[in-house]
């Protein structure tokens, strides 16, 4: 009687990740939830400001045709002190831009560990779960994360007003011809 090969262990499964730094703290994202990186000095012009009280972490909004891009300061967003941002990510599949200030380094995650209960709030939507990379602990963002449903209701609402004050504002010069 033969016995089988005793199973090979497989491969950890890796993910690309990205290591990026919001107001000093460590933070990875998944390299493929980001569509691209763009230098905040290339926005000049091209982002409006936007308010949506009660949102303070969005205060502009980029528009691409008939798409609109809310950009979240990531500072705000997590709770740490203010820094100005020198980087966006704009995140695939969201209608969301991350405000950073910078990034660390390409890298790949070969282990995504569970949210301790310890996280109990807002949190268990904005990470997908922790990551240890020489040494350090590091919380992995979801991209979907970053605005509720509810908020960009609230934004898009917003948004929809401040569209119509402009028409106005153009009807009323229009209005004295």
């Amino acid at each position: 009687m033969r016995l089988a090969a005793p199973a090979k262990p497989g491969l950890a499964k890796s993910e690309q990740i990205i290591l990026f730094r919001v107001s000093g703290q460590l933070f990875a994202v998944s390299s493929a939830s980001v569509q691209e990186v763009r230098s905040v000095d290339s926005l000049s012009g091209a982002a409006e400001e936007i308010n949506a009280p009660g949102l303070r972490k969005v205060r502009h909004v980029l528009r691409r045709g008939d798409r609109s891009l809310f950009i979240v300061n990531g500072a705000m967003h997590f709770g740490l002190h203010a820094a100005e941002g020198t980087l966006l990510f704009v995140l695939r599949k969201t209608r969301t831009a991350l405000l950073i200030d910078g990034i660390e380094k390409m890298t790949s995650m070969t282990r995504l560990q569970a949210l301790p209960l310890s996280f109990c709030h807002e949190e268990r939507r904005w990470y997908r779960g922790l990551t240890a990379l020489d040494q350090t602990v590091v919380p992995v963002v979801h991209p979907e994360g970053f605005l509720s449903p509810e908020e960009l209701a609230q934004l898009d609402a917003a948004l929809l007003e401040a569209d119509h004050s402009a028409d106005e504002a153009v009807e009323g010069t229009d209005s004295t011809q």
